[in-house]
């Protein structure tokens, strides 16, 4: 899209981590609701230009901008680039997350704790910094809305599993109360998502790709949940059906 395209009203979100699963579910119904979407990925661009292909099949403006979330220089250059591409982001959905395989905390090291905290932890916090920089009234923007996908993880602890990853999600769930008491007053609204069992290539990262079957039991519904239901809850928090709800979570998880 070129400059002078831009997108008018500052209609304008940033999916981090959409090439696939619940961000690739996202940025294609936000695309649906009228946003210009930026699709961001780590290294899969074929997979992120699918759905922006997809999206503009349907008449919808968006771009693919890599850029490793875990990296404060390369958070700068995804903002920058929409801001030259697009215009000023209006939606930002913190949805990229990693998770490694599958073990118990005496088999995880330093290294994977440091992976894991960068890309959950820290990426969430410097892309909602640089949101707030340009959706902040105080720094001359017109507001805006922050979702945070976190994880029912966050309150199980998924013992035996991945509770690095579940820790990093409690984080996620502190930013999101912490944030949205911060600027409440500068017309930002911060909520955010606590999916369960979702089907999603997110297991294969675990070691088991159909951990799904396995666990959905657990679940009141009886059910795994499909990824467009978890971004139908965050198109929900940032419309303005929303407007008075900010520091809340849903739980999109059947019931568990």
């Amino acid at each position: 899209m070129a400059a002078d395209d831009k997108t008018p009203m500052g209609k304008i979100m940033i999916v981090t981590g959409s090439g696939r699963g619940i961000g690739a579910a996202t940025a294609l119904l936000a695309a649906q609701r009228g946003y210009a979407v930026c699709v961001n990925y780590l290294h899969n661009r074929n997979a992120a230009e699918r759905v922006v292909r997809d999206i503009e099949k349907t008449g919808g403006q968006a771009i693919a901008v890599g850029a490793d979330v875990a990296s404060e220089a390369a958070v700068m250059r995804l903002f920058e680039t929409v801001d030259k591409e697009m215009g000023r982001v209006s939606a930002l959905v913190n949805n990229a997350g990693i998770l490694e395989k599958q073990t118990r905390l005496d088999g995880i090291d330093a290294a994977r704790l440091t992976r894991v905290l960068a890309t959950n932890v820290i990426g969430a916090f410097m892309c909602s910094r640089d949101a707030v920089r340009r959706m902040s009234t105080q720094h001359g923007g017109q507001g805006g809305g922050i979702v945070n996908v976190s994880s029912r993880a966050s309150q199980i602890g998924s013992p035996g599993e991945y509770i690095d990853y579940a820790a990093s999600k409690g984080a996620v769930d502190s930013l999101t109360v912490g944030l949205a008491k911060e600027v409440a007053e500068e017309g930002i609204r911060v909520n955010a998502v606590r999916p369960g069992f979702i089907y999603t290539e997110m297991h294969a990262s675990g070691g088991e790709p159909e951990r799904v079957e396995r666990v959905k039991a657990f679940a009141p519904m009886k059910r795994g949940g499909k990824a467009e239901e978890v971004a139908r809850a965050i198109l929900w928090l940032l419309s303005e059906e929303a407007s008075y709800t900010t520091g809340a979570f849903i739980d999109v998880s059947g019931g568990r």
